[in-house]
């Protein structure tokens, strides 16, 4: 299920490049990917360091970053034992952040603007 797809603007906006968003834009709108997502945009981090960061088991935030490692959204790599998790580009944590942002604007936390 890896979601490559062609860089740059010139690509139309139909077709494969819409397909591959929306599935990277149905994966950001799990509470849980969201937050281990957010917490990998601010660097590396292991199991341990991302099941802290959300309300879910171990168990399931494996599950999630195997998920999310099989759309080719996160990179892995061995440190010793443990497996390191990272973003794998900078577009990732740009989206999540903004999706933040728009959340929030929805709560009342921050004035509108264009």
């Amino acid at each position: 299920m890896h979601l490559s797809g062609a860089h740059g603007s010139q690509q139309p906006d139909g077709g494969d490049r819409i397909e591959v968003a929306a599935r990277v834009l149905g994966l950001l709108a799990d509470r849980t990917r969201l937050a281990l997502l957010r917490r990998l945009g601010d660097g590396e981090a292991d199991v341990t360091t991302l099941t802290e960061c959300t309300d879910a088991s171990r168990t399931s935030v494996s599950q999630h970053l195997a998920r999310l490692r099989l759309a080719g959204l996160v990179t892995t790599r061995k440190e010793g034992r443990r497996v390191v998790y990272a973003l794998r580009h900078g577009h990732l944590r740009r989206l999540v952040d903004e999706a933040l942002q728009v959340a929030d604007h929805q709560i009342g936390q921050l004035p509108p603007h264009d």
